[in-house]
């Protein structure tokens, strides 16, 4: 009798009735959802609405630590209290700690968004799994992942990266037996149990990531500037009321919407 195994997409920005479908179609059995900017509490009322017997939506947060110049993004499962961007990495896992979450390393080593190859072995003990195959990054990327994942002997992990919902379900990670929901999802990361990253393949795989890595120059750009010149204070700037000043004194910006603006 064959065992059963779960697909875990293990890093999607969209979800609504087309992304479900999809992910059910292409066998996924559970999408990590940790859309940028949005508070935790938000992230999870969306998951558990887009949940069912078929699939669990994880709900996560892609953390941005440190300021422009220096960002290093944390991807965090297992968390209930809301954790804002831009605070000092060592705050940002003291929180986590705090909360008991499971830290994952999206995109190691990409641009200056990430966490390098001498940052990752430095925390490896603190960090519970390194990207190592990104459906947005290019082959030299990802395979310059995998190397950093086998270096500094954190297991790794696989998901779509999705920004756009045609790219739902392109990659996964794959775990040996059934978790049904949420808590089982977050265990099997926690508990560094084996898994395989596996991906989709053929021309429309390598099209579908193109447009994904093109999509990049419209986050940065356009999207970027509406979202920090344009629509007034972010929901997760340390600022923001809704954090009662918790994380002031980590904080990497002072005061509001104009000091968060890259120089």
């Amino acid at each position: 009798m064959t065992r059963p195994r779960t697909r875990v997409d293990a890093h999607v920005k969209v979800l609504d009735d087309d992304v479900v479908a999809l992910a059910k179609e292409r066998g996924i059995d559970a999408l990590v959802y940790a859309p940028h900017f949005t508070r935790i509490t938000t992230v999870r009322e969306r998951a558990a609405r887009y949940s069912d017997d078929d699939l669990t939506v994880v709900p996560a947060r892609e953390v941005f630590t440190g300021d422009w110049g220096n960002r290093r993004h944390l991807l965090v499962l297992g968390v209930t209290d809301p954790i804002p961007d831009y605070i000092t990495f060592e705050g940002a896992m003291a929180e986590f700690e705090r909360q008991d979450a499971v830290v994952l390393v999206p995109h190691p080593s990409f641009a200056t968004i990430s966490l390098t190859r001498p940052e990752i072995a430095a925390h490896a003990d603190r960090l519970d799994a390194v990207e190592t195959y990104n459906t947005k990054l290019l082959p030299h990327q990802n395979a310059r992942a995998r190397q950093i994942s086998e270096s500094t002997g954190t297991p790794g992990f696989g998901s779509s990266y999705a920004h756009l919902p045609g790219t739902v379900g392109e990659a996964w990670t794959e775990f040996d037996g059934a978790l049904d929901d949420e808590a089982a999802v977050v265990d099997a990361f926690r508990e560094r149990r084996p898994r395989t990253v596996v991906h989709r393949g053929g021309a429309g795989h390598q099209l579908r990531g193109l447009v994904e890595f093109v999509h990049l120059a419209y986050e940065n750009t356009w999207e970027k500037a509406d979202r920090l010149f344009l629509s007034g204070d972010e929901p997760t700037l340390p600022s923001n009321v809704a954090y009662e000043g918790k994380f002031d004194d980590v904080s990497v910006y002072s005061g509001g919407i104009a000091d968060y603006r890259p120089k």
